[in-house]
């Protein structure tokens, strides 16, 4: 295929050489279908190109009436989706962060308190799968916020996600950075460290989408691996099986989740917890931006989101509840005397400590430090397609729109990388502390906004859905609870973040005056996203003046994937006409 723009009509057959097996009929000819569109300018690069190591593969893509709605490849398979479902946003928020929300609420209201955000999560992931199938549009989320909510409001949400993940990297890195610390107890400079895990992500990120995928996949493995043992381990120790120079060589029992400190500092506790267990959560969503870069959605998104409500049984719910039996709310281990964070403090490393498990607890900090750079990378793809999608639609700079041959958004990646450099102000933890405190508070509650106007988003799509004439039998794939999930999880949303408000406002311990109340630092320090969303709100209403956006004028067509239907309707009764035990597999996974 030559490089020269060439457009192509949906059915036509091509050569195309350089396309894997699966994507060529015989003798090197395929069929183009709109959703393949996007990859011929891939696929007619070099290898290297493709990889993105060549000049040519840094030149800007052409737009054809095919990638007109998205420009980036879809060159994601159907196990990378479902491990970036089931696995990509598992990090520190997990393994570390749940040792300080243990501490502040206890053990019952840290189960609670994560199995409400899990609830508030399946009815999230489940609305933008059922959108992010039916348009399959770059930016994902923000997109569809845009056209179904309010313009204004998609541009608020669009520069509170871009945020939230800009300065997520930074601090990933730093995090990262101190973990290491572990094992060279500061013999080495951090800033050392800071540089190999930049140097990692830039060179991964060279590589695109699938370096972003294949990252993802193994990181996954790794840690869901670790957790599985963690489980497995965690029944032992309760029963009583640990080593003999351990704590737990007797039957433990559920003295620590049933006694005092069961909801430790009462309803502030409690309420203190949600802000780990979204934290814990952020970067789910992230499947529906995957989404629009995977090879075969209409196979392979429906059984991702389906993984969520694994992770979160299992994953999250089994592993807390675990940690709530064995490791008691007032350890003052859970504290951690580092800046940043310490691997030291989490409760899965206690764990393997108290139980005199040698070498367990490198083993889970080996995993953190996977886990934390995972996120890292995780910010760099969705910040920079986020941006690259804002600018598309005229909400952010136009330089940041340039995707090049190889599929990468290049000058949003460049520019969330460069400030991946701020890792290094943590060279210095006391000032360093400061600085990152005040850059994640504007993308502490970014997660909630971002939740909530999904569900919003997919409660106004369904409205204008049915207003329009159309039908659910339309919609290839069904959010699992509909619309009323949605307004489940709509709602979750606004009460987690008014306990969020209200522990600014009255925090645990008091105010550093002495008082009940917060002061004016403290309560921006932990809620300072809330208007800098209204900020933009405003800003964006000001800039493009958005007419009001009612029911009737919704735009239900542009960019629309245009289902293959006899495909799915023999997906369809294939699984009807299953035996049992694999209807039962279909419906679970």
């Amino acid at each position: 295929m030559s490089d020269d723009k060439k457009e192509y009509g949906d059915g036509e057959k091509v050569a195309i050489d350089n396309a894997p097996a699966y994507e060529r009929g015989e003798a090197g000819v395929g069929t183009i279908h709109k959703d393949f569109v996007n990859n011929d300018d891939y696929y007619s690069l070099s290898f290297w190109g493709r990889m993105g190591f060549t000049p040519e593969s840094f030149k800007r893509r052409a737009e054809t009436e095919g990638n007109r709605h998205n420009q980036l490849n879809q060159t994601m398979k159907g196990r990378h989706l479902h491990m970036i479902a089931i696995g990509g946003s598992i990090g520190a928020g997990l393994f570390v962060g749940t040792g300080s929300a243990l501490r502040r609420g206890g053990p019952a209201s840290l189960l609670i308190d994560y199995i409400i955000i899990g609830v508030m999560m399946f009815n999230v992931v489940f609305a933008l799968g059922e959108l992010a199938l039916m348009y399959p549009v770059s930016g994902g989320f923000y997109t569809l916020v845009t056209r179904f909510v309010d313009p204004s409001w998609g541009f608020a949400m669009g520069w509170n996600y871009f945020l939230q993940w800009v300065f997520i990297l930074p601090f990933e890195i730093v995090v990262a950075s101190f973990t290491i610390n572990y094992w060279s107890q500061g013999s080495v400079s951090p800033a050392v460290f800071m540089a190999i895990f930049l140097g990692a992500l830039i060179l991964i990120s060279c590589f695109g989408t699938l370096g972003y995928a294949e990252e993802e996949f193994w990181s996954s493995f790794i840690k869901l691996t670790a957790i599985v043992t963690f489980l497995i381990i965690g029944v032992v120790l309760v029963c009583g099986g640990g080593p003999s120079n351990g704590l737990y060589s007797e039957p433990w029992g559920t003295k620590y989740l049933t006694g005092d400190n069961a909801f430790k500092n009462g309803f502030k506790g409690f309420c203190s917890v949600f802000v780990t267990a979204a934290f814990a959560f952020a970067g789910t969503e992230l499947i529906g931006i995957a989404a629009s870069e995977s090879k075969t959605p209409l196979q392979t998104l429906p059984s991702a989101c389906k993984q969520v409500f694994w992770r979160v049984t299992l994953f999250y719910i089994l592993s807390l509840l675990f940690v709530g039996l064995l490791i008691s709310a007032d350890d003052e281990r859970l504290i951690g005397d580092q800046a940043f964070a310490n691997s030291q403090a989490s409760p899965f490393v206690l764990v393997g400590k108290d139980a005199g498990l040698n070498g367990y607890d490198h083993f889970i900090n080996a995993v953190i430090v996977i886990s934390v750079i995972s996120i890292g990378l995780s910010g760099v793809y969705g910040g920079s397609r986020t941006l690259t999608a804002m600018a598309e639609q005229g909400y952010a700079p136009k330089l940041f729109s340039y995707v090049d041959r190889a599929g990468r958004p290049l000058y949003s990646t460049l520019l969330i990388l460069a400030v991946g450099f701020l890792a290094f102000a943590g060279t210095k933890p006391e000032e360093g502390q400061k600085l990152f405190d005040w850059l994640l508070s504007i993308s502490g509650l970014a997660a909630l906004f971002t939740w909530g106007s999904i569900c919003l988003a997919h409660i106004r799509f369904r409205m204008a859905w049915k207003r329009q004439g159309h039908t659910l039998d339309e919609i290839p794939f069904k959010s699992a609870g509909g619309i009323i999930g949605s307004y489940i999880g709509l709602g979750l949303s606004i009460l987690v973040f008014i306990a969020q408000m209200y522990v600014a406002i009255w925090p645990i311990g008091g105010g550093p005056d002495g008082g009940e109340v917060n002061d004016a630092e403290g309560f921006f320090m932990s809620c300072l996203a809330f208007p800098v969303v209204i900020v933009f709100w405003i800003a964006g209403y000001i800039w493009k003046r958005p007419k009001f956006l009612t029911i009737d004028n919704i735009d239900l067509d542009s960019g629309r994937r245009e289902i293959d239907w006899e495909l799915h309707r023999a997906m369809q009764t294939k699984r009807a006409n299953a035996s049992l035990p694999m209807k039962i597999v279909y419906k679970l996974f």
